[in-house]
């Protein structure tokens, strides 16, 4: 990877490659080092104008929505057949801009990114309405249509992943894109733009803007030309992208923060839960908005699992996301890295005891921070309530299944959640009582394009993934035949 030369970023508008209109670029920072790798185009308003409007006249000509959805497919297909025949380039691209570990890039991001194109591929010709039973001397039906010029607006964390859960549905159901990638991790989005032109996606139907959230990002959720935002983000941000929407009655998909609640039961099978526990909170160096952060233990095995994670968690390898062997990289940015940093010592003010971990990792000038674990603070603490983005776990004991339950869903979010149990009749009874989108039984992060996710209070509406990301991506019109 040292010898892995990026070439600088340009936006992608319309088929070309071209400078934002002023001329501004932006840095990328590799954060395992913390030095700069390449720059990117940084667009301004101008820029974003320019790419609806391509994205606008791409979907208005139809050599996109005019297609067939099985010819759509077909292109789709080929887009996920390049993913995988370039998945060294996008995994090395992945690792190098977020920090994400070599082997994980690969056998998550690059793996599921092309299974979600491949999924929609498929999914493609199946959207079609229905003949409508009506005592009208009429033919009634319903069609189901594209919506027109789609943003999708996608955060640092999953850059690969998260744009392909939007960007895939809605090409499948006809729609053109103006992709805005995060600031911080723009590089896969920029590739993948070579990959749609190579796969025969006409041009203007997926456009990539790279640039601030704060003028790239409010561009393109103001837009007259815009018929959909789908948004992954933050609470806070996607409070008031949801607020933009409605001022313009626009559609919205939004999937926000989380702070999911993984229950052990006293009769759990320990070797298992714990192997769970640990991926939920360390998975990307905590940098997930569906990981498990917060951990709620029986009280009959609570010191117990402490112990088997004081002893385990340290031994999770940590470092150079470059090396193989590697689980757990550096944060993805600097501020991420001090945000950690100042809940832990929050922590320890509330009163919380840190069983491991609470300290950087100093090593070759990156963002690292060791996978923590911490007892002893009280549901109200804002450790506890709060999402925190990174390697941390709050461990609690419950004394009833009740209490467990009323725990969990203490929190303002409900994006994931997950149950340890070997008592089938309970996992089912829990997780209908859970306030969550998804809620996983004995393993943790179980994710497939088949089976959709999203979030319930302050985490989000609307489902990613599935037919019903899919259906979302479109309009339904009826059509009323007289026959008198």
């Amino acid at each position: 990877m040292t010898t892995f030369e990026i070439e600088p970023g340009r936006l992608f508008i319309g088929g070309q490659w071209r400078e934002a209109a002023d001329g501004a670029r932006t840095e990328v920072v590799d954060p395992s080092r913390g030095t700069v790798v390449t720059t990117v185009a940084e667009a301004g308003a101008a820029d974003v104008d320019a790419a609806v409007r391509a994205a606008r006249q791409a979907y208005d000509d139809g050599s996109w929505s005019g297609l067939s959805g099985r010819e759509r497919g077909r292109v789709l297909h080929r887009v996920a057949e390049l993913i995988r025949e370039n998945a060294d380039d996008i995994a090395r691209l992945e690792s190098l801009d977020v920090g994400k570990p070599i082997t994980l890039a690969h056998a998550v991001d690059v793996t599921n990114a092309a299974g979600d194109y491949e999924h929609y591929a498929a999914l493609a010709h199946s959207l079609h309405g229905a003949h409508r039973d009506t005592p009208m001397n009429a033919l009634a039906y319903t069609r189901r249509e594209p919506l027109g010029v789609v943003a999708a607006i996608t955060p640092f964390n999953f850059p690969l992943i998260l744009a392909g859960s939007k960007i895939a549905p809605a090409l499948a159901a006809g729609n053109t894109v103006v992709h805005k990638p995060a600031d911080e991790t723009p590089l896969s989005a920029l590739y993948m733009a070579k990959l749609f032109q190579e796969a025969g996606v006409p041009d203007g139907v997926v456009n990539v803007v790279t640039g601030a959230g704060p003028v790239a990002g409010e561009a393109l959720l103001r837009h007259s030309g815009v018929d959909k935002i789908a948004f992954t983000g933050s609470t806070a941000v996607g409070r008031h992208a949801a607020s933009v929407a409605g001022e313009n009655l626009k559609p919205v998909t939004m999937e926000l923060g989380g702070n999911a609640a993984h229950l052990v039961f006293e009769d759990a099978d320990l070797e298992q839960a714990v192997g769970a526990v640990i991926k939920a909170f360390v998975f990307n160096s905590g940098q997930f908005c569906m990981g498990g952060p917060r951990l709620l233990v029986a009280r009959s095995v609570y010191s117990t699992l402490l112990g088997i994670l004081q002893q385990a968690v340290p031994g999770v390898p940590l470092g150079d996301p470059r090396q193989p062997e590697t689980v757990v990289g550096p944060m993805a940015g600097e501020k991420h890295l001090k945000k950690v940093e100042e809940y832990v010592e929050l922590a320890r003010k509330e009163g919380g005891r840190i069983v491991c971990g609470g300290e950087r990792l100093d090593l070759d000038g990156g963002y690292y921070y060791k996978p923590t674990v911490i007892a002893d603070l009280p549901n109200d603490s804002r450790v506890v309530q709060e999402e925190i983005f990174g390697p941390v776990l709050t461990v609690q004991p419950f004394d009833s299944e009740d209490e467990a339950v009323a725990l969990a869903n203490s929190t303002p979010y409900g994006l994931a959640s997950g149950v340890q149990t070997t008592n089938l009749a309970r996992a089912h009874r829990v997780a209908d009582r859970l306030q969550a989108g998804i809620v996983w039984v004995n393993d943790w992060a179980m994710l497939d394009p088949a089976v959709p996710f999203g979030g319930v209070k302050d985490s989000g509406f609307g489902r990613e993934y599935g037919p019903e990301a899919l259906a979302s991506y479109t309009k339904v019109k009826s059509v009323v035949v007289s026959l008198g």
